[in-house]
């Protein structure tokens, strides 16, 4: 008999869930948009699990924010979440229950189905609002003693910038100085784009432009990135990099990250002597990966 799961992944704009068997499989998938309130979102998750209780043999689950176990401490965009434990509150299903945040799903999902397959020593990096990660050592998913091994947004990238009061990640956090959202609202501004959110405008423009402001930044922004990847492998020395997140799409965004850590060798030939230059990909995962990354954590728990 084939097993069915339920894996529900929480979005700051939408709830997504899908039945999905062992092999990962979509049997079904669709999504709801998230509730901004706590009453109104456990009971939309409650309905979905009411749906499917009896048709899954587990329930796996990514939401943002740090997860202890399977309750989360701080639940990012969704600061409600905060002290949530899904297994407490469906112990009555009698089922396997498994949660995990996004950057952790993305590298899980990449390694069993993506284009981290294979890989031991690997790790996702996720660029969106702002910078998610997931690191896998000797074929283990790297929790770290108060499980927030992964969280990349907090590194440091550039100490003189002064941090702004009030500010949560200024430009001297890899989260605000690496955020693809405000890349993206940069590049519309300066091209005079009347939607400063719309991200296909924002790489078109890239494409064709002349401006060497916007090329700059973007040029900047690869490097920036880059340097993160270099002060990573500096420390646990992996094999590959996935990129993920909306605009790891662009061919663009890619062969740019790729061109400036190149460059990162050029420049210095004891770096090039000392450090293994990892391979650095796409995800092949998007929209998806938190589905597969949890369900994945939920079966090898």
């Amino acid at each position: 008999m084939e097993l069915n799961y339920l894996s529900i992944d929480i979005g700051g704009t939408n709830i997504k869930y899908a039945l999905i068997n062992h092999k990962g499989k979509f049997i079904f998938k669709d999504k709801i948009s998230t509730p901004k309130e706590k009453a109104a979102f456990l009971a939309s998750i409650d309905q979905i699990v009411n749906k499917y209780q009896t048709k899954i043999a587990g329930l796996a689950i990514c939401a943002p924010g740090k997860i202890e176990e399977t309750t989360i401490r701080f639940g990012g965009a969704l600061p409600f979440l905060d002290g949530i434990d899904f297994a407490e509150i469906y112990s009555q299903l009698q089922l396997p229950i498994a949660v995990i945040n996004d950057g952790k799903a993305a590298v899980l999902a990449e390694n069993w189905l993506g284009n981290l397959k294979g890989e031991k020593n690997c790790a996702a990096i996720i660029l969106g609002t702002g910078v998610g990660g997931g690191i896998m050592l000797n074929g283990q998913l790297l929790n770290g003693s108060h499980f927030q091994a992964g969280e990349l947004s907090y590194m440091i990238l550039n100490s003189s910038q002064a941090a702004v009061p009030g500010q949560l990640l200024g430009k001297n956090f890899v989260g605000g100085l690496l955020s693809a959202v405000a890349l993206i609202k940069q590049i519309n501004q300066l091209a005079g784009n009347t939607d400063l959110t719309d991200g296909l405008a924002a790489f078109e423009t890239l494409a064709t432009t002349t401006n060497q402001q916007i090329k700059q930044l973007f040029s900047t922004y690869c490097h920036n990135v880059a340097c993160l990847i270099m002060n990573i492998q500096s420390v646990i020395d992996l094999d590959k990099f996935v990129i993920g997140g909306g605009i790891s799409s662009q061919e663009l965004v890619i062969s740019g990250i790729r061109s400036s850590y190149d460059q990162l060798y050029k420049e210095n030939k004891l770096v090039e002597l000392t450090l293994t230059k990892p391979k650095i990909e796409v995800a092949k995962f998007n929209n998806d990966a938190n589905l597969y990354g949890a369900l994945y954590k939920l079966l090898n728990d």
